[in-house]
């Protein structure tokens, strides 16, 4: 760690500025691509992307980097997504046979942990099911299965309500997609009506022009809680056939690696577009990296992800060729977290950086902790973890995201993460948020690092970019309660990513590195 300090010195001029906020609001071209832009020279607390390609690797061509996305899934055959996904060109497609021998039939393009199930139990539902041990673990999910039954049925009140009076202004004006403006015009003729058009104009004047994907999302969100996270009759493990409580029961699973349902498959092709959908190519928005092969691994429900099938994704990923892993996903209960630990120091073992989001529950994780985690007892287990906060593009006060985790210990650095604008499946494009978001935000200029200087190591990339980043010399809200604090003391650097900064400092790195092997 010496080593890399000697160059936050000699960055240290790159990275303090005057730093203004954006007085105006962002334009739509600015907004699809605010994550690129740089807050010196845009006022929009980007990373400095735009900057990095135009003056430092403008004529350059960096080294292949496999970035494995564990995650939903991946549709590979997205527009603007076909022509980086990984191939595993020692397997032969489609012939029923694991012809280089890694333990896994015909993975041409990654590997499908989940097979053909989806929805699934929270962790704390499954904790729950399995009978009351006496732990202080099972008292706790007890607790939070509690409350969580009880605000979802207050939402389930509050969209079922939505749902009415959307259906009954729809019905009258015998069209489901109405603007805002035909809301406002129709008449009230009788109560039930004037009631669903009261409801549904401060609904909408909340929401804006989205509020009709707004409120399927609420609807799915909450009824998706109540027939699969929560519900304690439901078995998603069923349809994959293993038992999700052996980590030596590794045959299962298929080389699909997106679900049943494209659509199911949006959160992870969302992910990789982030990091790697095509630049400058005139279509949806552009990835951080220019020369990377995306690597699906399908290992998140929709729901929590098995301890086992995170442990056996990271292990697929890095025995596959992944230098760089993302995972955009995380929960409140482990019960095998010794099998994603030992994951983790797998990859460490194999130079493999895995950039991990911090999780949107608003919380300080060194004190309530999300898993997976490399803080074990408050000691760090391995030096590969890069766990990323989220942004929001409004400088001031609020640039940390309102749904963002924080820690000064767990929390290592910031990287954008609301309305973010990325590919979706079936050739579409959308703005997403959550630190989900973020992390592939810094894993896109984790890769970077690594095409134009693979002589570095993964632990040698995660200071990099930790140490590189800019400093915010303000106070920030955080947690659920809003309560301010200085950005510095929200993570360990107290520093967004900027991936300009990033790379000078990895040449300075590199070339040393280049003359005196020994550091």
């Amino acid at each position: 760690m010496k080593f890399i300090k000697i160059f936050v010195l000699s960055l240290f001029s790159l990275t303090m500025f005057a730093q203004t906020a954006k007085k105006s609001p962002l334009t739509d071209s600015e907004l699809k691509r605010w994550s690129h832009l740089d807050l010196e020279k845009d006022s929009i607390p980007g990373m400095s992307v735009d900057k990095a390609y135009t003056e430092l690797l403008k004529g350059k061509k960096g080294t292949k980097v496999i970035v494995a996305v564990v995650d939903s899934g991946v549709d590979i055959n997205q527009e603007d997504l076909k022509s980086v996904i990984w191939t595993n060109k020692k397997e032969i497609p489609n012939n029923g046979k694991d012809d280089d021998k890694n333990g896994f039939v015909d993975d041409v393009h990654g590997w499908n942990f989940l097979g053909n199930s989806n929805n699934e139990n929270l962790e704390m539902t499954r904790i729950l099911k399995k009978g009351d041990d006496g732990s202080e673990t099972y008292k706790r999910a007890l607790a939070d299965y509690t409350e969580k039954m009880k605000d979802i049925q207050e939402s389930k009140e509050n969209v079922d309500l939505l749902l009415k009076a959307d259906k009954t202004v729809a019905d009258f004006l015998k069209k489901e997609n109405y603007t805002i403006s035909e809301l406002k015009d129709m008449p009230s003729v009788k109560f039930d009506l004037y009631d669903a058009k009261r409801i549904m104009l401060s609904y909408s004047e909340k929401k804006g022009d989205s509020f009709h994907d707004d409120l399927k999302s609420f609807k799915d969100y909450v009824y998706d809680q109540i027939d699969y996270n929560l519900n304690k009759d439901f078995n998603g493990r069923k349809p994959v056939g293993d038992n999700p409580d052996d980590i030596k029961d590794k045959k299962y699973g298929n080389n699909v690696v997106y679900s049943k349902d494209r659509k199911d498959s949006l959160h992870g092709t969302h992910v990789a577009g982030i990091i790697a959908q095509i630049r400058n190519n005139g279509i949806g928005g552009d990835g951080v990296a220019d020369n990377v092969e995306i690597m699906p691994v399908r290992a998140v429900p929709n729901g929590d992800e098995y301890d086992k099938d995170i442990a056996l994704a990271i292990r697929y990923a890095v025995d596959n060729g992944a230098k760089v892993i993302n995972g955009s996903f995380g929960k409140d209960f482990s019960p095998h977290a010794q099998w994603v630990y030992d994951a983790i120091k797998y990859a460490a073992s194999k130079d493999v950086l895995i950039v991990h989001a911090a999780g949107n529950d608003a919380k300080d994780i060194d004190t309530e902790p999300n898993f997976p985690t490399d803080d074990v007892d408050g000691k760090e287990i391995a030096d590969n973890v890069l766990t990323i906060g989220a942004l929001n593009y409004e400088y001031g006060e609020k640039v940390i995201a309102k749904f963002s985790n924080y820690g000064k210990r767990n929390v290592d650095v910031y990287a954008p993460g609301v309305k973010i604008y990325a590919t979706v499946p079936q050739n579409k494009y959308k703005y997403l948020q959550g630190t989900s978001m973020a992390s592939p935000n810094a894993a896109g200029v984790a890769a970077l690092i690594r095409e134009y200087y693979p002589n570095l190591k993964a632990t040698q990339v995660k200071q990099i970019i930790m140490q590189s980043g800019t400093p915010l010399n303000l106070d920030v809200l955080v947690d659920e309660k809003r309560i301010k604090i200085p950005f510095s003391e929200a993570s360990v650097s107290g520093k967004i990513v900027n991936a300009y900064n990033a790379l000078k400092m990895a040449e300075e790195m590199s070339n040393s590195i280049k003359t005196n092997p020994k550091l």
